[in-house]
């Protein structure tokens, strides 16, 4: 293990620690019950990629766990399928987080909730590129995003749709918090399986900057 992947898994750790211990609790079951086990990122098997030949020569199909991108970096299937998901992921913590405005009844909470989607909406278009990059897909008919780590319900989003004022702000600390104690499980696989090294700078700073969203929503 290279010096700077030991320092980043320091530094999730810390970040895991820091936010309750969540992360891990959900590895034993413990804790929220939206943080139980779920099935973990480096589960997926290899993407079948595509990659040209050249000039003369046919193009071959192998997995993408032997295969570099245009840059040089390498990358394996646990990188993949924590890019397909979290795309998945952060789209629903965007989604919340827009109902805020005009139903939570703090100025505490609204300014966190467009903290988080200033953040998350920006990483969703970094790791479509970086699927873009590899000429991967988007999504994984074989991913089943409703077990992943933190998710909710349609039916809890409808209830926090619906909700106002208290009890909106309410609902929202107990979905939000669950879900990001679920991104802080997945930053921790990849960094733990991952190869590629920019994303696992990317895991590495959702990781910190989640962990300290939960500590402000506890405070709220």
């Amino acid at each position: 293990m290279t010096r700077q992947r030991t320092l980043t898994l320091v530094t999730v750790a810390a970040v895991l620690l820091a936010a309750g211990g969540g992360a891990w609790a959900a590895r034993s079951g413990d804790g929220d019950p939206a943080a139980a086990p779920r099935p973990a990122v480096s589960s997926a098997p290899p993407v079948r990629v595509v990659l040209p030949g050249r000039p003369g020569e046919s193009a071959r199909v192998t997995d993408s766990d032997q295969v570099r991108a245009p840059d040089g970096s390498t990358y394996n299937t646990i990188d993949v399928a924590f890019v397909q998901m979290m795309i998945v992921h952060h789209t629903q913590a965007v989604e919340m987080a827009r109902l805020a405005p005009e139903r939570a009844g703090g100025t505490g909470l609204r300014a966190l909730a467009a903290r988080m989607d200033a953040a998350q909406a920006p990483e969703i278009n970094w790791l479509k590129q970086w699927l873009r990059a590899r000429k991967l897909p988007e999504s994984d008919p074989r991913h089943d995003h409703s077990t992943m780590p933190g998710m909710q319900t349609p039916a809890a989003l409808a209830a926090l749709t619906a909700a106002r004022g208290a009890e909106f702000d309410h609902t929202f600390v107990t979905m939000m918090t669950a879900h990001h104690r679920g991104a802080l499980r997945m930053a921790g696989d990849v960094l733990a399986g991952g190869t590629d090294q920019a994303l696992h700078e990317v895991a590495n700073e959702m990781a910190v900057e989640q962990g300290s969203e939960i500590r402000r929503m506890e405070q709220l």
